[in-house]
């Protein structure tokens, strides 16, 4: 292994196991360490040595390229994460990716099915394959919209806590007290409370959890498990929730992060409380949770545009 492809392997290390990312932010931080260091080598520049120019041109010639300004945006976000760990580690001198301008991006408002619709699509029937799937499906539909929890903290979630819970970086739900523990990003950890639908989803499906069984000690602490007895992939659940959306007649095709989406939307309509929404979301940062204020006056934009008697004039 070459000195470089040695510190790039050092650091998806210190991502994984200090800062504890997920797998797909990983593997897009490995996807831009690579191009990262793909440049590096045709410039036959060692990557502690790399310079500002060097770094801009390699933009430029994604951007002649017709990379995206997010798609630029998020390498060169991983390329300043590098350097800085080289810095802090004593490997660099200087961070040469800081201070580079990229194209304005588009914010693009997340997209969330009204209320009435999210709530039909959870009380809906859906035909499966037994009543063991049913339930699971049912249950985890309601944590996904219910608590707005992402995918990966979904399928990490154990019945309890444990030691093992702790150590591995998973959550666990606590019916007693109708919470739900979750390690978020960064490893962070939340309470988020569920409601009545969430915990009486959980107590039916916990009641046939136990007609497969576990695989292995994981499985068998896993909330959420697979025919096959294994912990629940996040692609199960991503295919799962597109077939309940199209069982159903969703407006939209429908994805885990859409229902987190509609949580967000829906419950800063009815509260107002972006702080809160911000802690119970696991956000670092209140502009993160600030973009469904917009998508909520979206919302009401097009409500007035359908009802207003006046306005008519305004889309002139």
């Amino acid at each position: 292994m070459s000195a470089d492809a040695d510190l790039i392997a050092r650091y998806l290390d210190h991502l994984r196991h200090e800062k504890r990312l997920a797998d797909n932010s990983l593997k897009a931080y490995a996807a831009a360490l690579r191009l990262l260091g793909d440049s590096a080598a045709q410039a036959g520049t060692p990557l502690p040595r790399v310079r500002h120019a060097q770094i801009r041109s390699w933009v430029t010639r994604m951007r002649t390229a017709g990379r995206s300004p997010r798609g630029m945006a998020l390498i060169l976000s991983g390329w300043r994460g590098f350097y800085a760990w080289l810095g802090r580690n004593g490997l660099a001198d200087a961070n040469p990716a800081q201070g580079l301008r990229l194209p304005r991006r588009e914010r693009l408002l997340p997209k969330a099915l009204p209320v009435d619709e999210t709530v039909r699509l959870a009380d809906a029937s859906v035909p499966q394959d037994s009543p063991w799937h049913e339930a699971r499906d049912a249950a985890i539909f309601e944590l996904l919209y219910g608590c707005g929890l992402r995918v990966s903290e979904l399928t990490g979630l154990n019945v309890a806590a444990s030691d093992a819970a702790w150590q591995g970086g998973q959550g666990w739900i606590d019916l007693s007290a109708a919470e739900v523990q979750v390690l978020g990003k960064g490893g962070k950890r939340r309470s988020v409370p569920l409601g009545r639908k969430a915990v009486e989803a959980l107590r039916r499906w916990l009641a046939v959890r136990g007609q497969v069984a576990p695989a292995s000690e994981d499985a068998a602490r896993a909330l959420f498990l697979g025919r096959h007895g294994t912990r629940l992939s996040v692609r199960s659940v991503q295919l799962r929730i597109k077939r309940r959306g199209a069982l159903t007649g969703a407006s939209a095709s429908l994805h885990p992060h859409m229902l987190r989406h509609c949580f967000a939307s829906h419950l800063l309509q009815s509260s107002q409380d972006l702080r809160g929404v911000q802690e119970i979301m696991g956000h670092a940062s209140i502009a993160a949770t600030q973009v469904y204020t917009r998508l909520d006056f979206q919302h009401l934009a097009q409500a007035y545009d359908a009802a207003h008697p006046r306005a008519g004039q305004r889309r002139k």
